[in-house]
């Protein structure tokens, strides 16, 4: 089938302008499921993705270089530049765009935060990330890769999380210029998206936190963002995370009468005992389920999984945090196991997998990718990773764990 970006596939003549169609006027066979990868690790560092760059702390009890802010500050700007000039040099190679095409995705999402899009920084944080976006970005166009630009970490931490940057307390909101250096991050985004037509959408925030800011305050938020892009990008989509509310609550969430955004849900099994504690069987149960309320969700606003894994353990090394444990075998917050005999050993890599792990996880990927489809498609959690195999997905293809075309019989899972 001949490749269709996505906003080519989405634009309405009807209103005279490059933007992305309603549902309401769009039938679900004339565009392109997304089927992506996030490029995770790259611009924003996470532990438990690249490891290896907090090794020679692990070792050190409570250690402070928990965070790519905490990084930095312990290098120093010099040391911690020449560091992070080889891994965006080498994390992200132009045979991986190649080896994703070759196995049928179709976009990637690249995560980034403000700390690389604005100049003369005070903080700690180190710039220099453009230029390798950008190659990023020539090589997406040649493999003809959609790309989402996802702002993945603001000032003051919009969540708390590693993955924003900076670990701990939620400050985001609580200074006005805060907020306005992300509307100026969003800009300088929108005006990269113009550079580059494999830019189709750009994210205004990733999971903004609704028990640190309020939804009130994220709504608000959303709408400056959608103005900032669109008035410099008019092309570009705008997709906005749905700050882990619930289902009813969505369509508050996303603005009022636009008729060219995405809605941006997360589905991750790991992080609460309740689903740690599923049987194979009950999570196959609940991707089906989640994709129910996806598919319902998709009639009104274009609904994305943009982050998933075959993770039904948090074994990861490092996933809940640097230096701490799992809940899964009650070395994380003290708790008691998951089970009697759970442990994490063999956990994180195929080659330790029995043969009805494999197969559960065979079974367990086609389950989510046909659920997300009910929607407008999917973006994996992660395109690799150096150790944790479940959130890999180009070791989980080539493992034939996820399918390299997800077609066929055995992929309806869902529907049995």
């Amino acid at each position: 089938m001949l490749f269709i970006s996505m906003v080519a596939l989405l634009l309405t003549a009807m209103l005279g302008a490059v933007s992305l169609a309603s549902p309401a006027l769009i039938k679900r066979q004339e565009y392109e499921l997304v089927r992506g990868v996030n490029l995770g690790g790259l611009f924003v560092l996470e532990p438990w993705i690249t490891p290896s760059l907090f090794e020679e702390w692990a070792h050190t009890p409570k250690s402070a270089v928990v965070d790519e802010w905490n990084y930095c500050a312990f290098l120093g700007k010099q040391e911690c530049q020449r560091r992070l000039y080889q891994h965006w040099a080498s994390w992200v190679q132009e045979s991986d765009l190649s080896t994703l095409a070759n196995i049928n995705i179709n976009t990637i999402r690249i995560p980034i935060g403000y700390w690389a899009l604005m100049p003369n920084l005070s903080e700690p944080y180190v710039q220099g990330q453009i230029p390798f976006l950008k190659n990023i970005l020539s090589w997406a166009g040649k493999y003809r890769l959609r790309v989402i630009l996802d702002l993945h970490g603001v000032p003051g931490s919009q969540n708390g999380f590693d993955n924003s940057g900076q670990r701990g307390e939620i400050r985001w909101t609580k200074d006005t210029k805060d907020i306005q250096r992300s509307l100026d991050s969003l800009a300088v985004l929108a005006s990269i998206a113009n550079e580059y037509p494999s830019v189709v959408a750009i994210q205004a925030v990733n999971e903004p936190a609704n028990w640190g800011v309020s939804k009130r305050t994220i709504t608000q938020f959303y709408n400056m963002a959608y103005s900032t892009i669109k008035a410099i990008a008019p092309h570009v989509a705008v997709v906005f995370h749905d700050a882990f509310l619930p289902q009813k609550e969505w369509a508050d969430i996303i603005p009022r009468n636009l008729t060219d955004s995405f809605l941006d849900t997360h589905i991750y099994h790991v992080f609460v005992d309740e689903l740690l504690e599923l049987s194979a069987k009950e999570h196959i149960d609940k991707a089906c389920k989640d994709g129910d309320g996806i598919g319902q969700f998709n009639g009104r606003t274009r609904t994305i999984c943009g982050e998933f894994s075959l993770a039904t353990t948090d074994c990861a090394r490092w996933l809940n945090g640097f230096q701490r444990g799992a809940r899964w075998d009650g070395s994380y917050l003290t708790k008691a196991p998951i089970t009697e005999d759970a442990t994490c050993h063999g956990q994180e890599r195929i080659e330790s997998w029995n043969s009805k792990k494999k197969q559960f996880m065979k079974t367990f990927a086609m389950a989510q990718l046909q659920a997300y489809e009910r929607g407008s498609g999917w973006i994996f959690w992660n395109f690799k990773t150096e150790t944790a195999d479940e959130w890999n997905y180009m070791k989980l293809v080539e493992a034939g764990i996820i399918p390299n075309s997800p077609v066929g019989s055995e992929y309806n899972v869902c529907s049995k």
